[in-house]
């Protein structure tokens, strides 16, 4: 991993399930922490970013400051409440920004003089809480998957989902380096081509023996004829044991394959039910068949990543175990299924099973930035008070989100032109796009979220000039770049 450069740091809604109590000990996080941990990240979305001096006025180091932000946080970071007080709203960039941590919303934003620039807000603890995910590892709140919920979370109180705050913190910290340095810094690039924009594509695979009854349905729409003959072929599979509708992982790859996209598959290897429960696979990971398939798979140059069981994101055992039974020697990446993750537990369990990277981090009720971020990025400790060592790559957008009941409900005319937007952000600040596409969603049967809203979305993502990685090679590139 490249070094860092160097910075000197001065000093809702009911729901059904309650969070673990926080350590004592991840409270108390200090000023110099917190600017390490977002420095550190700055220094990802800029790389070749300068060594400056940056810090508040008060601290009255040896050696003068070149970047002043005053710590507003007035003791926040020295306990455990879950929210701060409400933003303060900036114009930056032409956009409108929720700014935590601004006590002085009458100053401009960024003032500057001969080799020095104040930033009247304190972008580093603003950065620092919602990077972080301070506020799902302080709240209690917990959905019925165990999950921190969208209803109770900064961004939909606020209204900024689909923003990533934090990239726009980090434009203004880049507006005043360039200042003091004199140097221009340029957001981070992909690739050969030096691509403005980086897509990650995958697939969770949940289920492979189902689909028949979706297809039947299609089948019944057609004109009779046809729908006759379509009907008669999927018993004939049926009664002759042929692979499902939703056994189409090669067509999947293929699929992703005609945009040049690698594809990453997330495998599920548990089939027994979660404790309470809750599905897992409906197949099982390590039968000789699929074993074969899932070579073939990688034989074509897709990635074979762990999709970490229900009760994987909560036990050490049973993740392990999951990563054992897809392959211990190749398996670099994670994402857990029903996207859980409990805040005060996993990133240690992640960390401690050596996996290199994790996707786990969307809200599965909405599209975009649960930490306000279009970067991967390493989650913070709360127990040592730095970052860990994986990296997660955010989920930005997964298809059950878009149609499902539950959730947003979108019209398949509508998938597009929402997430248009969401896009153009993360390009803004050469970030990745995450998409999450299940293999039971690629079946023809399914005009909502099926496969044209796919193709549709990975045409406009190669239009925009998006460089597309494997979850491995993003990592690869992040920290060894």
């Amino acid at each position: 991993m490249p070094p860092t450069p160097a910075v000197t740091a001065f000093s809702s809604p009911a729901t059904s399930v309650v969070a673990p109590a926080a350590d004592a000990a991840g409270a108390g996080v200090s000023a110099a922490a917190r600017l390490a941990y977002v420095w550190r990240h700055f220094t990802l979305a800029y790389p070749g970013a300068p060594t400056v001096r940056v810090g508040p006025a008060e601290s009255q180091p040896a050696t003068p400051l070149q970047v002043e932000i005053s710590d507003q946080s007035a003791g926040f970071f020295d306990g455990q409440l879950p929210y701060p007080p409400a933003p303060n709203w900036r114009e930056w960039r032409g956009q409108r920004v929720p700014f935590f941590f601004d006590n002085s919303p009458e100053k401009s934003l960024l003032i500057f003089s001969e080799n020095h620039a104040v930033i009247s807000a304190d972008i580093i603890s603003a950065a620092f809480y919602l990077l972080s995910g301070w506020q799902e590892y302080f709240s209690a709140e917990r959905d019925q998957h165990g999950r921190f919920p969208y209803a109770a979370s900064v961004q939909k109180q606020y209204g900024f989902v689909a923003l990533p705050v934090v990239n726009y913190y980090f434009d203004v910290l880049r507006a005043a380096v360039e200042h003091v340095s004199g140097q221009r810094l340029t957001p981070r690039r992909w690739g050969e081509q030096q691509a403005e924009l980086a897509a990650f594509i995958s697939h969770d695979v949940d289920n492979l023996h189902g689909g028949w009854g979706e297809a039947a349905r299609a089948a019944r729409q057609q004109t009779a004829p046809l729908a006759l003959k379509q009907l008669g072929t999927l018993a004939w599979r049926w009664l002759r044991g042929r692979p499902a509708p939703w056994a189409n992982l090669a067509a999947v790859r293929a699929a992703t394959a005609r945009y040049d996209a690698p594809a990453t598959f997330f495998i599920l290897p548990r089939a027994r039910p979660a404790a309470n429960g809750t599905p897992n696979a409906d197949y099982d990971a390590q039968a000789p068949a699929l074993a074969s398939g899932w070579r073939a798979l990688a034989a074509r140059g897709a990635e074979l990543a762990v999709h970490g069981s229900y009760d994987a994101a909560t036990s050490a055992e049973i993740l392990a175990a999951d990563i054992d039974a897809v392959s211990p020697q190749k398996v670099v990446g994670n994402r857990f299924h029903y996207l859980r993750w409990e805040p005060t537990q996993t990133p240690q369990l992640v960390a401690a099973a050596g996996i290199q990277y994790d996707c786990t981090l969307g809200f599965a009720e909405h599209y975009g930035f649960r930490n306000a971020c279009c970067l991967p990025f390493y989650p913070f400790d709360f127990q040592q008070n730095r970052a860990h060592e994986f990296l997660e790559i955010p989920l930005i957008v997964m298809d059950t989100t878009l149609h499902h009941p539950a959730y947003l409900r979108l019209d398949a005319d509508e998938l597009l032109s929402t997430l248009q937007p969401v896009f153009a952000e993360i390009k803004k600040f050469g970030g990745v796009v995450s998409v999450l596409w299940h293999n039971q969603n690629f079946s023809p049967a399914n005009t909502r979220n099926g496969p044209a809203q796919f193709h549709a979305l990975l045409t406009h993502l190669q239009q925009q000039g998006a460089r597309f990685y494997t979850g491995a090679q993003l990592a690869d590139e992040i920290k060894n770049g």
